[in-house]
């Protein structure tokens, strides 16, 4: 019997000129939609190799393309069956013609990759077969739950991101922690470095000539030994909450990453099951309409309960 799920050889070089539909995609996103199958890791390695090429010129992954560019997309092996997401829609706070903005379970990555064959954006492109794109403007771990953007129109997305660079979308976050902060509000400044461990799993520390980082803390709540806080972003670097928190004495409950490990056994039996980050709020000028949008996300039931009790 032929093994269907064999790699086999795709078929020759293609030549592929991009339309307005991916003006302004970054090139790797633009390769792992044409090369549905292929395993990410093999399509940042092509990427690397040269053997991907843009108006026959090597780019790097980042590389945003524009209308007119010729890609050279090279033979590949892919599975002959790639496997296939199940459509699956999320609890919607907002949508019109331009976005889609869900409230996103904790436990769902955003998409594929890392030991995950799919995540949000895999499954609803599945759901709405009819929808010319459907792209993730901004990501979220798999464990944080909250409100997530996605656009629905090139155009949208690529203002997303711009106003995401320039700090022009309020992103804030619901998170309990240990202990109880001795200042009612206070800001972490702490540079970040991002590194890759010795089993290859991606890290971030505090340390000097780090990336620059601010965030903005608000006590909600106080406990005896924990407390409910409100966590604005002012940069988006990756696990910062997570690492500015520890850093400060106060990591976040569940984190499996920076968080105080002993505490997070102690209290699996008590409802802590995963982190406890949520994305709660977001407001941003629409993209297209330039009307200003105010979005929130109700804290999940267990992160609920939990605060209820301090």
């Amino acid at each position: 019997m032929k093994d269907l799920n064999k790699p086999v050889a795709s078929r020759q070089v293609r030549v592929v000129e991009v339309g307005e539909e991916s003006a302004a995609q970054r090139i790797d996103n633009f390769l792992l939609r044409e090369l549905k199958g292929v395993p990410k890791s093999h399509v940042y390695r092509v990427l690397r190799s040269g053997e991907v090429r843009v108006n026959s010129g090597r780019v790097k992954p980042d590389y945003r393309l524009q209308i007119g560019d010729r890609v050279r997309v090279p033979p590949v092996r892919i599975a002959s069956r790639p496997p296939v997401a199940r459509p699956a829609e999320f609890p919607i706070v907002h949508e019109d013609a331009a976005l889609v903005v869900i409230d996103k379970p904790a436990g769902v990555a955003v998409h594929g990759g890392s030991g995950v064959s799919f995540g949000v954006i895999e499954s609803l492109r599945a759901a709405r077969p009819q929808a010319k794109q459907l792209e993730l403007a901004h990501r979220l771990d798999r464990d944080t739950s909250g409100l997530l953007v996605v656009c629905k129109k090139r155009s949208a997305l690529v203002e997303m991101h711009r106003m995401l660079r320039d700090g022009e979308v309020e992103k804030i976050y619901a998170t309990i922690v240990k202990g109880v902060p001795v200042e009612t509000a206070f800001d972490i400044a702490e540079p970040l470095h991002k590194y890759v461990t010795g089993s290859g799993e991606r890290r971030v520390s505090v340390r000097q000539g780090g990336m620059t980082a601010l965030t903005k803390v608000k006590v909600a709540r106080k406990g005896r030994d924990f407390s409910l806080l409100e966590v604005r972003l002012l940069t988006g670097r990756t696990h910062q909450i997570r690492v500015h928190l520890a850093h400060a004495g106060h990591p976040v409950l569940g984190d499996d990453k920076y968080g105080d490990f002993e505490l997070n056994r102690e209290l699996a039996a008590k409802g802590v099951k995963r982190l406890f980050l949520h994305a709660g709020r977001l407001a941003f000028t629409h993209p297209i309409n330039g009307e200003r949008l105010r979005l929130q996300a109700a804290l999940p039931d267990d992160m609920a309960a939990f605060a209820a009790r301090l």
